[in-house]
């Protein structure tokens, strides 16, 4: 067996043999060297004093004895936030600390000053981490007489792999023609009003309006439309979203397309009438198009076989958010709207400086929108691999299941966004809830904790953590 004074000997050896390259480079190293130093002293420290550990730790063993100790420098977005300089002088570059050079060559200044954390990312940052931010405005975007439509999917962000968004916008009165996919869709309204429509497979039709902050679901096949009422003088925009990451807004299923492929013949034996009635049926998909502000959903048809049991839409804007400290979130899935079998999600809104607490989901992917303010979100994808992105209104963000992670609002004003799932049930794993609840030696013995700071670790999930002046020490050393 090798005994310890033969390592701490060759530990030593090889901090001498680091600082042998000559003196024009000596001070360039000589922190390196000195931190070497440290961390043999350490070590040496913490192999003879392992019984010196508080009573109800007295079993874990030394926790780094064989590796450095993390970093405790800050890693600040360098520019465009609360915590930078946001000065006029200010010229973003890729340097952080000694680290980096100035950037020379040609570069988009308005794409830098949004993605400080790309440019000069936090040393924290290692290994690959696919893309995992695309904003809506680089989206291409489908006009129509009457609105238009953007999308993200896996054309545009292939780390997207389970969920796939649509942007859409409709003029008062305007319409969504009557249409039907083959992944169900999840709807957050963003503005104004929207009147859905649909009838289930058993007969039943469901007609509603669904204003900002509240909610729609479809499931597979089922057909529906959407127009805009003129409660809102604009007309309504809202989010959509389906369980596929390949899911394109361009491959639904038509009522006019269907209709035109079609033999009128055909149309006319299947309705039993004159061919004559589908004279004005229009050649191609009208997608949107101009429409009359709709009836009242009291007006709508009477089906022998009565209304839908189970509501497609959710009244979520009436839902009391949960208060913490940083901020509020309320959570919805198939336990309160029923219908939504294959996606869930919450609302969150963190001041500023205050973060969506470490944590990741189990089997569930994320699909995140941001709807004002700002933040960054570091994914950590195992393996040394970890990468921080950020994000401003109209952003999509992506985190697939079981990838840790945080929301930070970097900004001064309110953070919202929502957090979307590809799930029936919604579920989370709090960092600091589990370390809470696992024995307090383990802890110890990875981390170092004192007995002190193990005892105040929340034995219930904090979900948002509000701003602290915990770094400030660091921030000044």
């Amino acid at each position: 067996m090798i005994k310890i004074s033969t390592c701490y000997l060759a530990l030593l050896l090889s901090g001498f043999a680091w600082a042998a390259p000559a003196s024009s480079s000596a001070s360039k190293h000589s922190s390196a060297v000195a931190s070497a130093s440290a961390s043999v002293s350490a070590t040496k420290s913490s192999v003879g004093s392992a019984s010196a550990i508080a009573s109800s730790t007295g079993s874990a063993a030394s926790s780094t004895a064989t590796v450095p100790y993390i970093s405790l420098n800050p890693n600040y977005p360098l520019w465009g936030t609360s915590d930078s300089d946001t000065t006029a002088e200010s010229t973003p570059e890729a340097e952080r600390g000694t680290l980096g050079a100035t950037v020379i060559g040609p570069t988009d200044a308005s794409t830098v000053w949004q993605n400080p954390d790309l440019l000069a990312p936090p040393t924290t940052d290692g290994g690959s981490v696919p893309n995992a931010k695309w904003p809506m405005s680089l989206s291409h975007n489908r006009l129509q007489t009457g609105g238009w439509a953007r999308q993200q999917n896996t054309d545009v962000m292939p780390f997207a792999a389970n969920m796939a968004g649509v942007d859409m916008r409709l003029e008062s009165g305007a319409i969504r023609e009557l249409h039907w996919h083959k992944t169900a869709e999840w709807a957050y309204v963003l503005k104004g009003t929207t009147q859905i429509s649909t009838v289930n497979p058993d007969g039943q039709n469901y007609v509603a309006n669904v204003g900002p902050g509240d909610l729609w679901y479809f499931p597979p096949g089922v057909p529906h439309s959407l127009q805009a009422t003129n409660e809102d003088p604009d007309g309504t925009e809202f989010l959509l979203v389906f369980d596929s990451g390949d899911f394109s807004e361009d491959d639904t299923f038509l009522l006019t397309d269907w209709m035109a492929h079609t033999p009128a013949e055909v149309l006319a034996k299947n309705f039993q009438t004159n061919i004559s009635t589908f004279a004005q049926v229009p050649a191609k998909e009208l997608y949107i198009f101009p429409g009359q502000n709709p009836l009242p959903p009291s007006a709508a048809p009477v089906s022998p076989a009565g209304t839908a049991p189970t509501p497609y839409t959710y009244n979520f804007s009436s839902v009391a958010p949960t208060q913490v400290n940083g901020g509020t979130y309320k959570i919805i899935d198939s336990s309160t709207f029923t219908i939504s079998k294959t996606i869930a999600a919450s609302e969150i809104t963190l001041e500023p400086g205050a973060i969506r607490e470490l944590h990741w989901h189990p089997t569930q992917d994320e699909w995140n929108f941001f709807i004002n303010g700002t933040g960054r979100v570091t994914v950590f994808a195992s393996s040394g691999n970890a990468r921080t992105f950020d994000y401003q209104a109209g952003d999509v963000g992506y985190i697939p299941a079981t990838m840790g992670h945080y929301v930070e609002n970097t900004g001064n004003t309110t953070l919202h966004f929502i957090e979307i799932f590809n799930t029936a049930t919604y579920q989370d794993i709090s960092l600091s809830n589990w370390l809470a609840l696992v024995p307090p030696a383990l802890v110890q013995a990875h981390l170092g904790f004192s007995d002190e700071f193990i005892s105040t670790l929340p034995k219930t999930k904090q979900v948002l953590v509000g701003p602290s002046n915990s770094t400030s020490a660091a921030s000044n050393s």
